[in-house]
């Protein structure tokens, strides 16, 4: 067995170069380690801290202002590219000049079912894709201001944005060049297979394991979040491909960092919507198994800052020094501060971070996943606890910046460390806090919703969107506009039908109400009646090359498609509808309101979710529910034997064959 005791990996750590001024050279996986002892700025005349009441929110300079010019240049640009003169739509706009709407994109949790469902949602509404811009819903994409990701929707933003915001598809499946694909053939935990101790998942959990030690040698408490997000990084981030994936060739994304995102040339470019990843937190010390209560903080992560809206904290710590343990705003060690700790696959893997609800270690059981994927994870958290230093084993450890702030509201204000968890915790599986954040005044949230509320057939039934609403309701009515109009139980969502095909929430807003417009696209079972592909178990954590592809198609015909009423066809005039839905809140803010049209009208009478006239599922008729696996592992099984072992198999075939015959001759 090769094996990597922990001399080996502690000589290699000390050997290593330097990459942004921690441990580890750019091509080394040690690279994940922070830099500590770095010197802080001049507390005195600058902040890392940014505080804002939460009656008077303001933004980030940074994000106000490249938001700000992208409106004023490629938003706009997109805008008319999308909507032409708009005739189409029943709108003169060749003089518009706006405002259009503002709009973010929401892409919920849910593994690798909800990033693979957001990819191919997001590619069904990319205008360079020429398939989706012919069916008009391609161009959504390109006028989006916002884009937030929690879980495995933060899986598919990260890897858009530290892969230079590629087409879904070329990002997913690999396109031939410099992207080799997420690579979902490859298990998570045991990429080589069931046998933990085989030579390649050996070399793998070195790797791991490498750099976590790495981490812990700086002094920064680590976790099985910190295991948990290298794995996340060899399939999602940009330097791991099928011929080094069990090799330290590369760092394998271990030192790219969140703040760094506006290097990347399409930001600088103003080709992608503000990023924003969501986490929320375990109140420390409480060490909750269960579900969050609404008045724990939901925190969001941008390439700036990351804090909270929440009007329990309203502040942002400089992400660049995350990691930095402050009191009142002032180093605990001096001028010593922390850098590095941004780590890309970190961030992901703190959005994704559920373990404080299935991790048992006093029972060595991790329910929810595969028998090899619990094996594997405890067998990693095992050997990590045996050589470095750790705190909450199943939490994401963030030093806490906030320390001695908001006093009287603040539930970790006396706590040096955050414990941070899935962003899903309080149920609210949407990442819709910070797109409702009223500082950022969102006209238009679309939703990707690839959660998978139905316990017994994984689709969803709207539960996360009732749970957004009852907290803005009841805690965040200072800080965040209002929620639309939505079914109030999960047994009316799936009664009216709009759990499983586009909906539109909060079309018709009176004088005296604000809301944006919600474009609900879920996932749903495939329109034309086939069997389904797409609503798999969030804890499934690999696919087969041949059902990512189907996932695909499915998703995708669905996303383009739209729906007929009482029939298995697309609707025409989907894409036109969908154009209607981004664009209708710039009649109400145009100088003079412009009077909806008739073809958008005939839309919003399809599409539209209305209270007082809701709609039925027996609009949908012949929807299978029943997920039925296009590519049984049994098949897959067979078919890796047989490849292995085919020129056995055709030499025992052959020998088979003169037995048979010299038998025959013989009688």
């Amino acid at each position: 067995m090769k094996i990597f005791f922990l001399s080996q990996l502690l000589v290699a750590v000390a050997v290593a170069g330097d990459d942004h001024s921690g441990s580890g050279s750019p091509l080394s996986v040690t690279s994940y380690a922070p830099s500590t002892n770095v010197e802080c700025p001049d507390l005195s005349t600058t902040s890392l801290i940014r505080t804002f009441p939460p009656q008077n929110q303001t933004l980030h300079s940074a994000e106000k202002a490249y938001v700000s010019t992208r409106a004023n240049t490629t938003v706009l640009a997109a805008w008319k590219d999308w909507l032409g003169d708009g005739s189409s739509l029943g709108y003169n706009l060749t003089a518009y000049t706006g405002p259009f709407p503002s709009i973010g994109i929401a892409i919920p949790g849910g593994g690798l079912r909800a990033a693979q469902y957001g990819a191919s949602s997001l590619l069904a509404l990319d205008s360079r894709n020429t398939t989706s811009k012919g069916a008009g819903t391609g161009g959504l994409l390109q006028v989006a201001s916002y884009i937030s990701g929690l879980s495995g929707g933060s899986w598919v933003t990260g890897s858009l944005l530290f892969n230079d915001w590629p087409m879904a598809d070329d990002l997913v499946f690999g396109n031939g060049n410099e992207l080799d694909g997420w690579l979902l053939d490859l298990p998570f935990v045991t990429p080589d297979g069931d046998n933990l101790l085989s030579d390649k998942n050996q070399a793998f959990f070195g790797s791991i394991l490498w750099s976590v030690i790495a981490k812990a040698g700086q002094g920064v408490d680590t976790s099985i979040t910190d295991v948990w997000s290298r794995m996340i990084s060899y399939h999602f981030l940009n330097q791991t491909s099928r011929s080094n994936f069990f090799t330290n060739d590369s760092a394998h994304g271990a030192g790219q960092l969140w703040s760094k995102i506006p290097l990347i040339p399409a930001y600088q470019n103003l080709s992608i919507p503000f990023p924003i990843i969501v986490a929320d937190s375990r109140p420390v010390g409480s060490n909750l198994t269960t579900i969050l209560s609404f008045d724990s903080v939901v925190y969001e992560i941008t390439p700036f800052e990351i804090g909270s809206y929440d009007p329990f904290l309203s502040s942002g710590m400089n992400l660049s020094y995350a990691g930095t343990h402050l009191v009142k705003g002032k180093s605990s060690n001096g001028s010593s501060c922390v850098m590095g700790f941004d780590q890309a696959g970190f961030i992901m893997g703190t959005s994704a971070s559920l373990f404080n609800q299935i991790l048992d270690f006093a029972h060595n059981t991790l329910s929810q996943f595969s028998e090899s994927d619990s094996t594997g994870l405890l067998y990693l958290l095992s050997r990590q606890l045996s050589e470095v230093r750790t705190r909450a084993n199943d939490v994401a450890n963030w030093p806490n910046p906030f320390q001695g702030l908001a006093s009287s509201n603040f539930q970790d204000t006396n706590a040096s460390w955050l414990e941070l968890i899935d962003g899903s915790s309080n149920t609210e599986n949407i990442p819709y806090g910070p797109l409702f954040v009223k500082a950022r005044g969102l006209d238009v949230i679309v939703t990707l919703e690839g959660s998978a509320d139905d316990p017994i057939n994984n689709w969803p039934n709207g539960s996360s969107l009732i749970a957004s609403s009852d907290r803005q309701q009841n805690f965040l009515q200072i800080t965040h506009q209002k929620f639309p109009p939505i079914p109030s139980t999960p047994e009316e969502f799936i009664a009216t039908g709009v759990n499983a095909r586009p909906a539109f929430f909060g079309c018709d807003p009176s004088s005296s109400e604000d809301y944006p417009l919600i474009i609900y696209l879920p996932n749903a079972p495939p329109l034309t009646g086939s069997n389904p592909v797409t609503n798999t178990p969030t804890f499934q954590l690999s696919y087969t090359q041949l059902h990512t592809h189907l996932f695909f198609d499915q998703v995708y015909f669905n996303l383009i498609s739209g729906f007929t009423p009482n029939a298995n066809i697309p609707d025409p005039n989907w894409g036109k509808c969908l154009q209607c839905a981004a664009f209708d809140r710039a009649r109400l803010k145009a100088q003079t309101t412009i009077p909806r049209s008739s073809f958008c009208s005939q839309c919003f009478s399809q599409y539209c979710y209305n209270p007082q006239d809701p709609p039925s599922k027996a609009e949908l008729p012949n929807r299978k529910l029943v997920f039925v696996d296009p590519d049984p592992q049994g098949f897959a099984k067979v078919e890796t034997f047989f490849s292995k072992n085919k020129f056995k198999l055709i030499g025992g075939f052959l020998g088979l064959l003169v037995f048979i015959g010299v038998l025959s001759y013989s009688m």
